[in-house]
């Protein structure tokens, strides 16, 4: 190697690792600064600037007025009921629609893959109008099943990683389940169901993300804040007209990523191996 290609990969090397450390700086930042605002008294707040330390770490008052002020009590238990039935609906859902496009051939079959396809084109905001218009006709504004019926839509990304999964199932254990004399439900409940656990990780996932952090339509349908608050809603609470409470804000939001900080360590071997899989599978 040359002088020349030595102080080239000496350069590519330090920018490299500059750029990497940049980017760690820029992304820890919020987070630095949330965890440094959650634990300052309201005059730290008012007279500090966000980098500045607070002079004791063991101030707890604004996780205690978050909890108590916000209702997160109610709101952990709202969006634990919403997560279950809407991730539960959207895994059923999604799994036997891509049952049936990928084990079934029939007339319509690519139009309707096209038409999901096409659907991820339209903002979801240019729908919400006719969305709101059809759940006010049904009565299922305010109303946590009405907000869950919404939710539990499934995903179009969703449906083509299982869509995916099932075209590298052989179909010839359809066939010999069938010849065995299992019905189609049979197949799907028994054996090919099984197979899908890490396409289910997969969406469990991100289905999971998003409805945990969904803000605008729990806001939006879910109207009652003293009954329907959600994770997402209730710390906005110490939002208003003259100002934002920003020490009661953050610790507010510690409070929200501890289950998820808690789910991902108890079971980030089982969130690897989905996410791995489902990313290479095909």
């Amino acid at each position: 190697m040359t002088i020349g290609q030595r102080i080239l990969y000496i350069l590519r090397t330090v920018i490299k690792y500059v750029s990497l450390l940049l980017v760690t700086i820029i992304s820890l930042l919020p987070m630095v600064s949330t965890v440094i605002t959650a634990f300052k008294t309201e005059v730290e707040y008012a007279s500090t600037n966000v980098m500045t330390l607070p002079q004791s770490w063991t101030y707890l008052d604004n996780f205690i007025t978050a909890w108590k002020d916000a209702n997160m009590g109610l709101a952990f238990r709202n969006t634990l009921i919403i997560m279950i039935f809407v991730l539960f609906g959207s895994i059923m859902f999604g799994t036997m629609l891509a049952y049936i496009l990928s084990r079934f051939d029939f007339r319509g079959n690519g139009l309707i893959r096209n038409l999901f396809l096409f659907a991820t084109l339209i903002p979801g905001i240019a729908t919400q109008v006719t969305v709101y218009q059809i759940m006010y006709s049904m009565k299922l504004i305010n109303t946590l099943y009405g907000y869950i019926i919404l939710m539990m839509g499934t995903d179009v990304i969703s449906i083509y990683i299982f869509i995916q999964f099932f075209e590298n199932i052989p179909k010839s254990l359809d066939e010999s389940a069938i010849v065995d004399g299992s019905s189609y439900f049979g197949v799907f409940f028994k054996i090919l169901f099984p197979l899908l656990k890490p396409a289910i990780i997969t969406s469990m996932i991100l289905k999971g993300v998003s409805t945990y952090n969904e803000y605008y339509m729990s806001n939006l349908y879910l109207q009652d804040k003293s009954k329907w608050v959600t994770v997402s809603t209730s710390l906005y609470t110490f939002t208003g007209p003259y100002g934002s409470q920003y020490n009661y804000i953050c610790a507010g939001v510690l409070i929200t990523m501890l289950p998820a900080l808690i789910i991902f360590i108890l079971c980030q071997k089982q969130i690897y191996s989905g996410l791995t899989q489902g990313a290479v599978k095909g």
